[in-house]
């Protein structure tokens, strides 16, 4: 059955319908996450979270590539990266922190990890979503230009530290638990989700599902693109609905990871999965969403509201006051926690 098939047999219909790949579309993000965690255990930290951030933000891309070549808003990169903040820094690390401390109480982690996600993307949000409120129209394709250089050099600086001489900070020891020489040192991503397949999921196998599945859901994502448009439209939908389910497919798998890694007492993997999550999504989309942008004369509207920045500077300066002092604990869960259900309450009001 086409999409045009389903969008004739009317409005409920398509929503129903592209409820249903919604759905699809997440279990196929979950795979690939799955097999991403695989080649992770192989590589161990800090590689082991870079491959999973990694892939998660390029099913996000990919999405929002697919959704641009549409007739959609104009505010639907920035609402969509917006989200995404909102969901990796307090949704995941929120819950999990939440979660995590009412099991162990205070949970450590290695806090030049924290410190450097929330400088960088504080950095990378004004350089890309806040500054461009205050350049010209006339200017937008210069500062694009410079916005792409900008978030390219950033990430690979960023990089070069992550696997390089400070690849330390991205990685804590645990005292507590014994195992061989082999398996101490860095916070290991294959205690989480798949001892079992380790051994028998290869990594041509796991690679190769990776790029089925990152595909399958761009082909799936266009589909569902057009039947969620016609489903919701006149409903009185708030306007970011369409940005927060960008979001949340992307941000799915890393729910999942992340609160099985807290529930475990490895905090260290939530650091990296929440706020790694974070940093991708701006550095990344950025670069190439401005790239469709230059490339087809159309510029998107990326300086966020007033209101996005409020959330926004509440959420990096209360993350930088939280993730300070090495540990983390159920009171500082829910403060994240509950900007996150604020966040959901502006949606639900379509502000």
């Amino acid at each position: 059955m086409s999409e045009h098939t389903v969008l004739a047999q009317g409005q409920l219909v398509s929503l129903a319908v592209a409820v249903l790949l919604i759905a699809t579309i997440v279990q196929c993000s979950v795979r690939v996450a799955h097999h991403a965690e695989v080649l992770a255990a192989k590589v161990g930290e800090p590689y082991g979270t870079m491959i999973l951030t990694l892939s998660a933000v390029l099913v996000e891309v990919i999405i929002l590539a697919i959704m641009m070549t549409k007739d959609v808003s104009p505010t639907l990169v920035r609402d969509t990266i917006y989200s995404a903040v909102m969901l990796d820094i307090n949704g995941i690390l929120g819950l999990a922190a939440l979660l995590g401390g009412l099991k162990h109480g205070e949970q450590p982690y290695n806090d030049d990890s924290s410190k450097t996600y929330v400088v960088m993307i504080m950095t990378a949000m004004g350089i890309s979503m806040i500054v461009p409120e205050f350049i010209p129209d006339a200017k937008w394709h210069i500062y694009s230009a410079f916005t792409i250089v900008a978030m390219v050099v950033l990430y690979a600086v960023f990089l070069r530290m992550q696997v390089g001489a400070h690849s330390y900070f991205f990685s804590y020891s645990y005292p507590k638990a014994k195992r061989s020489a082999k398996a101490i040192a860095p916070d290991q991503t294959s205690d989480l989700a798949h001892e079992d397949s380790e051994e028998v999921e290869s990594v041509s196998v796991s690679v190769g599902v990776l790029i089925a599945g990152i595909v399958l859901i761009g082909f799936l994502a266009e589909i569902m693109s057009v039947l969620l448009d016609a489903g919701l439209e006149g409903t009185g939908a708030p306007p970011a609905l369409m940005a927060v389910v960008v979001a949340g497919i992307s941000a799915a798998p890393e729910i999942l990871t992340a609160l099985r890694a807290a529930l475990a007492n490895r905090m260290q993997s939530v650091v990296n999965i929440a706020m790694g999550a974070s940093l991708s999504t701006v550095i990344l989309t950025v670069p190439v969403m401005e790239g469709i942008a230059l490339y087809t004369g159309q510029p998107f509207i990326m300086a966020m509201t007033p209101l996005q920045t409020v959330m926004v500077a509440i959420t990096l300066i209360v993350a930088a006051i939280n993730l300070n002092d090495g540990e983390t604990n159920a009171i500082e869960g829910m403060t994240h926690f509950v900007l996150f259900a604020t966040f959901v309450m502006l949606t639900l009001i379509g502000l």
